[in-house]
């Protein structure tokens, strides 16, 4: 094995987390903040649906996306009408995977976050005339800045360690959608425990220096 290809998987893992990272973020806030403010009927069955993906098993998450995302599923159908290609085994596939699994983690920890805040501090922003978004924007966000960055940092962790929705939906292709998990999977499937270890303490390595500097900015 060359040098390149024993580093696309992990260059490929990094750029779907980071790229699924941002997606996470920017919604995860948004719907976070919508959810710990409001109160509307069925608000259970919506959070519910939301953090759904903890509890549910990757392969089965990875069937349902295929289900939905696949050539015959409603948004697989859809997008060949509109763009003549397919979402299955792509890039594009294996960033959804990763936003779906790493979402909740970003959404538990932004909203409690948000709920931590004194609604009073807020209030008196409101009072000295400030709008709901220059409240949201200078007042609600950085008081949870702490909540969001450990949600960040949890997200791009899970989203770089995904493999059973991934592996189902995106595939393992070498150089397009072959993602570190999926590279050690195979590696050690085909007996080639070197370069499986070498994988596996590179994944080690990435999500201990994530958690570490958590840890350090938290401290």
């Amino acid at each position: 094995m060359t040098t390149y290809e024993f580093w696309q998987p992990i260059q490929l893992s990094i750029m779907i987390a980071v790229v699924s990272l941002v997606i996470v973020t920017v919604v995860g806030i948004f719907v976070s903040w919508w959810m710990a403010k409001s109160k509307f009927r069925g608000k259970t069955i919506v959070e519910t649906f939301l953090i759904l993906p903890i509890v549910l098993p990757p392969t089965v998450i990875g069937f349902l996306l295929v289900i939905i995302f696949g050539k015959n599923g409603p948004i697989g159908k859809m997008v060949d009408v509109v763009f003549n290609t397919s979402i299955i085994f792509t890039i594009t596939a294996a960033i959804i995977a990763a936003v779906v699994v790493s979402f909740p983690l970003m959404y538990q920890s932004v909203k409690t976050g948000f709920q931590a805040i004194d609604p009073a501090i807020e209030e008196a922003a409101r009072v000295d005339g400030g709008s709901e978004w220059i409240v949201f924007r200078y007042i609600s966000i950085p008081l949870c800045f702490k909540p969001i960055i450990s949600g960040i940092v949890l997200s791009f962790a899970r989203a770089l360690g995904e493999f059973g929705a991934t592996i189902m939906f995106a595939g393992n292709i070498p150089g397009k959608t072959q993602t570190i998990p999926t590279a050690i999977y195979v590696a050690f499937e085909s007996n080639q425990m070197g370069i499986a270890w070498a994988w596996v303490i590179s994944i080690i390595t990435i999500s201990y220096l994530m958690l570490f500097l958590l840890r350090r900015k938290n401290a």
